[in-house]
C-alpha cells in the first residue's frame, strides 16, 4: 500500500516537473523568437516595446506588429498540431499518425488553392472554413483508400494510403497554381511558414485553435479508455463512434485552422506525443496537454532556427521540423514494420 502511494506520489511530481519545465521552455523560446531575426534585438527594447509603447519608434512597431504575432502564431500551431496528432494516435492506436501524414494537410491545401485561384475575394473566416472542409476531405480519402486494400488499418498502410492521397492533392494543387500563374503564392502554404501572420489572423485562427484543444482535452479521459481497446472502451461505457466522430472533427477543426494560419507542417503531431509518452505514460489526459505545451515550444524553437541560421534569408519552416521529424519517423515505421 505504501509503495503503490509513494509510486504514484513520484508520477505525479514527475508530471508537474515536466509540465513546468515545458511550460518555462515555451515562454523562454516565444522571448527569444521576439528578439531574434534579421534584426536582433535587447530585452529591454522588447520590454519597452510592452510597457512603454512608441508609435513612432520603428524597433517598437517590429515588436508588436510582426515578432509578437509570429511568436504566438507559432506556439498556437504548435500546439495545434501535436494535440491533433495526440488524438490521432489515441483514437487509432496508429503510432504514425500525424495530419501531414494522414492526408490532411494536402486536402486543404488543395481546397486552399481552390479557393484562391478560383473564389476571389474571400475573407479570411471563409479561408478557414475551405482549409478545414479539405482536411476532412483528405481524411475521408485515406479513409475510403486504406480500407480498400486487407489490412489497411495497419499503421503502414494508412502512412502508404496517406502518402498517395497528399502525392495526388499536392499535384492538383500545384497544376492549379500553374495554370493560374499563382504558383508563388500557393508555395507560401506548400512550404509551411509563420512569417506571415497578423494578429487578423490571429484573432480570427486563435480562438477555433484553442476551443478545439479545449475541447480535445476534454475528450482524453475517453481517448486513453478508447486506446485500451474497442470491447473495453464500451465496457466502461464510453461511446465509442461518439468519441470517434466528434474527435475526428476536433483533429479536423486543429488541422485545417493550422494550415489556413502557416501552410503545410508535417511530423509535429507524430513525433510531440511520442516524447509525452516516454515522459509521462499511457494515459492521455496527461499526454495530450503535454503534448500542446511541447509542440507549441518545438514549432517556436524550429521558426528561431529558420529564421537566424542565415540571416537575411529564410530557411521554410516545414523543413526545418522535416530534418528532425523524418529520422523519428523512420525509426517507428521500422518498429511497424517489423510488427506486420
Amino acid at each position: 500500500m505504501k509503495a503503490a502511494y509513494q509510486t504514484k506520489k513520484t508520477r505525479v511530481q514527475i508530471c508537474i516537473l515536466v509540465i513546468t519545465g515545458s511550460f518555462l521552455v515555451l515562454v523562454a523560446a516565444i522571448l527569444i523568437s521576439i528578439m531574434t531575426g534579421a534584426a536582433n534585438l535587447s530585452i529591454n527594447t522588447v520590454l519597452n516595446a510592452f510597457f512603454s509603447f512608441q508609435v513612432t519608434n520603428p524597433e517598437h512597431l517590429l515588436v508588436r506588429e510582426m515578432r509578437i504575432p509570429r511568436a504566438l502564431s507559432g506556439a498556437l500551431i504548435g500546439a495545434a498540431l501535436a494535440v491533433a496528432g495526440a488524438m490521432m494516435q489515441g483514437m487509432t492506436k496508429n503510432p504514425l499518425a500525424d495530419s501531414g501524414l494522414m492526408g490532411l494537410s494536402a486536402g486543404a491545401g488543395l481546397f486552399l488553392a481552390i479557393s484562391l485561384v478560383y473564389l476571389n475575394g474571400m475573407g479570411y473566416y471563409s479561408i478557414i472554413i475551405m482549409t478545414f472542409l479539405g482536411a476532412a476531405f483528405g481524411a475521408l480519402s485515406v479513409h475510403i483508400i486504406s480500407n480498400l486494400v486487407p489490412g489497411g488499418n495497419h499503421p503502414m498502410k494508412l502512412v502508404l494510403a496517406g502518402a498517395t492521397v497528399s502525392t495526388l492533392f499536392s499535384a492538383i494543387s500545384q497544376a492549379i497554381a500553374i495554370a493560374a500563374n499563382a504558383s508563388q503564392s500557393i508555395m507560401f502554404w506548400t512550404m509551411g511558414n509563420v512569417s506571415g501572420t497578423s494578429w487578423m489572423q490571429l484573432k480570427i485562427g486563435g480562438p477555433v485553435i484553442l476551443a478545439s484543444a479545449l475541447i480535445g482535452m476534454a475528450l482524453s479521459r475517453r481517448i486513453s479508455i478508447l486506446n485500451m481497446g474497442e470491447e473495453m472502451a464500451k465496457g466502461l461505457g464510453v461511446n465509442t463512434r461518439q468519441t470517434r466522430i466528434l474527435g475526428t472533427l476536433i483533429v479536423v477543426l486543429l488541422s485545417g485552422t493550422s494550415f489556413a494560419l502557416c501552410g503545410s507542417i508535417t511530423f509535429v503531431g507524430m513525433m510531440i506525443p511520442h516524447f509525452a509518452r516516454f515522459l509521462v505514460g499511457s494515459d492521455y489526459r496527461l499526454i495530450i496537454p503535454i503534448s500542446a505545451v511541447q509542440g507549441a515550444a518545438l514549432v517556436v524553437l524550429a521558426d528561431i532556427f529558420s529564421k537566424t541560421i542565415q540571416p537575411p534569408t529564410e530557411i521554410p519552416l516545414g523543413a526545418v521540423i522535416s530534418v528532425i521529424g523524418v529520422p523519428i519517423f523512420l525509426y517507428y515505421a521500422r518498429k511497424e514494420r517489423g510488427k506486420a
